[in-house]
């Protein structure tokens, strides 16, 4: 499907005073292309497919008619979002409550691991009509009795492949099979994968698929760069940039919860203002962490691939590959976080001989090529002509 000029939300006729409003407010004038396909189809209750690059605006895409449609008489969850992370469920919901804020009496419950069950009984006990959550502890609620997905009207998988990649078939499954039948299911997905397909082709009512090119409208504007180094100088590297004082807001991927750990309290030692998220740090922690780099409170956010899942912060200048990802798509995943919103952002990788073979793989599968850069004989970051890269070093 080819989308037409860029259409408005105050020219789309079905949506209320109250999303228009909302939209107006949250700063939005025109639809994505996502939001464009999207909205209609799913204002008619028909099952989607979308595959779209991230950063597309999929959450108004779908939060939007699951508003427009909510019965806010009716007491029952008749609107149900699954995601793969805690962070990716917070963020769809902070998204939903303020798509809501003009409309009185919605009541949406998140519901993810790590936060005490009781938190969330006190949520589910207010009867919410909208609930986000991801599987494992949708389906511990569902196990206990706090909840029923018989009124469901439309159900959303978000990130369908990297929820369904992470294990999650069996769950994803039992809760869909727990809803009415004649729900509206719609799936969002950056790839289609065979579990992708699978759920599509079972549970689905003759979809409609929508694909969203990564075009120069909606494809990140990242300028990649790559530095040729030994891996006993990354560290001077990663200072020679953080030192560079061109970016603000930075974030540095490393491979492994130990060493995300040693290297920030490295960089913290030297007084850098920085923090981290991993796998083995409680979800509170986590909360406070993301909170703080989206305030501003500190520059620089080093991350595991797994804890940066869902991460989603518009004013990331700039990604450090620490060290290259074991997955293709992960490499992508990370210089995602940058360029976001329409705004431009960089990417650099400190590459060692020894992962040059598995670096020409992932630029197969990006088909792009990085510039490169080099440190000369005085220390210098410079360009291929020679001249330095950042200018008042």
């Amino acid at each position: 499907m080819e989308t037409a000029e860029p259409m408005k939300f105050s020219d789309a006729a079905e949506l209320s005073p109250e999303i228009l409003k909302a939209v107006a407010k949250m700063g939005f004038q025109e639809m994505t292309p996502v939001q464009q396909q999207t909205l209609p189809l799913m204002m008619e209750g028909r099952d989607v497919i979308a595959i779209a690059p991230t950063g597309t605006g999929k959450t108004c895409a779908f939060g939007i008619p699951m508003l427009e449609y909510v019965n806010l008489n009716d007491r029952r969850v008749q609107e149900l979002v699954l995601a793969p992370t805690r962070e990716l469920s917070l963020q769809i919901t902070d998204e939903l409550r303020a798509l809501a804020q003009f409309i009185p009496g919605v009541r949406i419950a998140c519901l993810y691991g790590g936060q005490p069950i009781v938190k969330q009984l006190k949520q589910l006990q207010q009867n919410p009509q909208i609930v986000v959550a991801t599987p494992g502890r949708l389906l511990d609620h569902m196990n206990r009795g706090n909840i029923r997905l018989n009124a469901v009207h439309t159900m959303v998988l978000d990130e369908a492949d990297e929820m369904l990649n992470m294990g999650f078939v069996k769950d994803v499954t039992r809760i869909i099979e727990a809803t009415p039948i004649e729900r509206e299911l719609v799936l969002f997905s950056a790839t289609t994968n065979q579990d992708v397909l699978t759920i599509a082709w079972k549970y689905q009512n003759d979809p409609v698929e929508v694909r969203i090119e990564a075009t120069k409208e909606n494809r990140p504007q990242i300028t990649q760069y790559v530095i040729n180094t030994e891996r006993e100088q990354k560290y001077e590297n990663l200072l020679y940039l953080l030192d560079s004082d061109v970016y603000q807001k930075i974030m540095v991927f490393i491979n492994t919860k130990d060493m995300t750990q040693r290297l920030c309290k490295r960089l913290k030692d030297a007084g850098y203002p920085a923090e981290c998220l991993h796998g083995d740090m409680r979800q509170s922690v986590r909360n406070e962490v993301m909170q703080g780099f989206r305030k501003g409170k500190f520059q620089i956010l080093l991350a595991t691939d797994v804890a940066a899942r869902g991460i989603d912060v518009d004013d990331v200048e700039a990604v450090i590959n620490y060290d290259l990802p074991n997955e293709n798509e992960y490499y992508l995943h990370r210089i995602g976080r940058t360029g976001r919103a329409k705004k431009h952002g960089v990417a650099f990788t400190l590459l060692t001989y020894t992962e040059s073979v598995r670096f020409d793989e992932i630029l197969k599968y990006i088909m792009a090529k990085p510039i490169p850069l080099h440190f000369d004989e005085m220390g210098i970051l410079t360009q291929e002509d020679g001249e330095p890269f950042f200018e008042n070093m």
